[in-house]
C-alpha cells in the first residue's frame, strides 16, 4: 500500500528541507499514485510563467508545451528551444582548464590535473543561475544527459495522454 504525502510534504521534498526521519519513508516507500500530479502542480505554482510544464528536465529546468511545440524552459523564464537539443549549447558556459581556475574550488593538489580535465560550468543566460558541471577530457564534446521520450512517459507510466496533445 502507498502512503499519501500533503501538498506541504511534497513541497519541502522538492525544497530538501525534510529531516531523514521524514524522507527516509517516503523514497523508500510505493509512490502514490497522485504524487506526479502534486509535484507539477508545486513546480508550476513556482515558476512566473503561465506555460504548461509537462516534466520537469533539470533542477530550474523544465520541459513545456508554448505554441504546440516543446521546449526547455528556465525558472527565470528563458527558453533554451526544443527539448530534442542539447540545452547546455545555448548557456553561458565557464571552462575552469587551468590550475589558477582549478584551485578556485579545490585546494592544492586536490583537484582535476587541467592537462587530463576540465570542468564546465553551465549557466542560464537570463538568470545566470548555475544549471550543471561537467568535468570530461580537454576537447569533449559537450554532453546531452538526457531525452525524454514524453509522450511514452504519460501513457505507459501514468496511462494518460501528454497535456499538450
Amino acid at each position: 500500500m502507498s502512503e499519501k504525502y500533503d501538498k506541504k510534504t511534497i513541497e519541502r521534498l522538492l525544497e530538501g528541507t525534510l529531516k531523514w526521519e521524514e524522507l527516509k519513508p517516503i523514497i523508500a516507500g510505493k509512490k502514490d499514485p497522485q504524487r506526479f500530479d502534486l509535484v507539477m502542480e508545486i513546480l508550476q505554482e513556482k515558476v512566473p510563467w503561465e506555460e504548461k510544464i509537462l516534466l520537469p528536465l533539470h533542477e530550474h529546468l523544465y520541459i513545456v508545451s508554448k505554441n504546440n511545440k516543446r521546449i526547455v524552459k528556465c525558472d527565470c523564464g528563458y527558453e533554451f528551444g526544443t527539448y530534442q537539443e542539447n540545452w547546455k549549447t545555448k548557456c553561458r558556459i565557464r571552462v575552469r582548464d587551468n590550475a589558477e581556475s582549478i584551485r578556485e574550488l579545490y585546494p592544492e593538489n586536490m583537484g582535476c590535473s587541467p592537462e587530463w580535465e576540465e570542468l564546465r560550468e553551465f549557466y542560464c543566460p537570463g538568470c545566470f543561475t548555475l544549471l550543471d558541471v561537467e568535468t570530461v577530457p580537454p576537447g569533449y564534446p559537450v554532453i546531452f544527459n538526457f531525452l525524454p521520450d514524453i509522450d511514452t512517459f504519460y501513457e505507459n507510466w501514468l496511462g494518460r495522454r501528454t497535456p499538450d496533445k
